[in-house]
């Protein structure tokens, strides 16, 4: 927990979003953090070949962190992995940067969502086991969303507040929720199947896959407004997004 007299936070689970250059030896480090959400650092001398963070500081790796400063900008002290190195390769590292870029885009500094943090630490062990991807980036965009407040509704009519039917065909309009379609013109069309599959992360039909990756691309675009998802384009080039 920090000290108000020294503003020093340690040994904090973390990981690494992303980092990038600063000065001539440094790092600005985005780390996700349990308890104290995305936080940026500087990582002072981490470009120096024999620096104790130039081989630590890797996205995907449990860490646990030691920082200080009260600025946007914090100063990290120190980093050690917390548990195995394991490596994502392929498809899986992919979805990884996905999920990493996600985060930076979406979720405020500072702003903690414990269970959000533990459902990334699932999320990266179910991608080194391999699970199906596809399948592992629903679940995490579906718990995402609901932590920032824009919770999908998945087993009613909006418009009725009726169980969806799962032959009927409804339309999911953003911020209200899926009603009958032949009583609007908007919004993207799905089965009422999809919807009561996606309510019970049950994505073993083909076609709740494929209607539940638009309905995902058509939300998680909305909500990013003009942000561009770098990782995107990869990712449906793989067929995974």
């Amino acid at each position: 927990m920090a000290s108000t007299k020294s503003a020093r936070y340690k040994d904090q689970p973390g990981y690494v979003l992303h980092s990038y250059p600063y000065q001539e030896t440094s790092l600005i480090v985005e780390v996700y953090t349990r308890e104290f959400g995305r936080v940026a650092m500087v990582a002072k001398g981490a470009k120096r070949p024999h620096s104790p963070l130039r081989s630590v500081l890797m996205p995907f790796h449990a860490l646990t962190l030691d920082w200080s400063g009260r600025s946007d900008l914090k100063t990290l002290r120190t980093a050690e992995w917390r548990g195995a190195f394991r490596l994502l390769r392929g498809r899986a590292l992919m979805c990884g940067f996905y999920l990493n870029e996600l985060l930076l885009k979406l979720l405020h500094r500072d702003d903690p969502h414990d269970a959000l943090f533990d459902t990334y630490e699932q999320t990266l062990q179910a991608l080194l086991n391999n699970a199906d991807h596809a399948v592992v980036l629903r679940c995490f965009e579906k718990r995402l969303l609901s932590e920032l407040g824009y919770a999908l509704l998945l087993d009613v009519d909006a418009q009725t507040g009726q169980p969806l039917q799962a032959q009927r065909r409804y339309q999911y309009l953003i911020d209200r929720g899926p009603v009958a379609a032949a009583e609007h013109q908007n919004g993207l069309e799905l089965l009422g199947q999809t919807l009561i599959d996606m309510h019970n992360d049950n994505y073993s039909s083909a076609v709740t896959q494929q209607q539940s990756k638009s309905l995902m691309r058509v939300l998680i675009g909305h909500y990013l407004g003009n942000q561009t998802l770098h990782s995107r384009q990869l990712l449906i080039d793989l067929q995974d997004l």
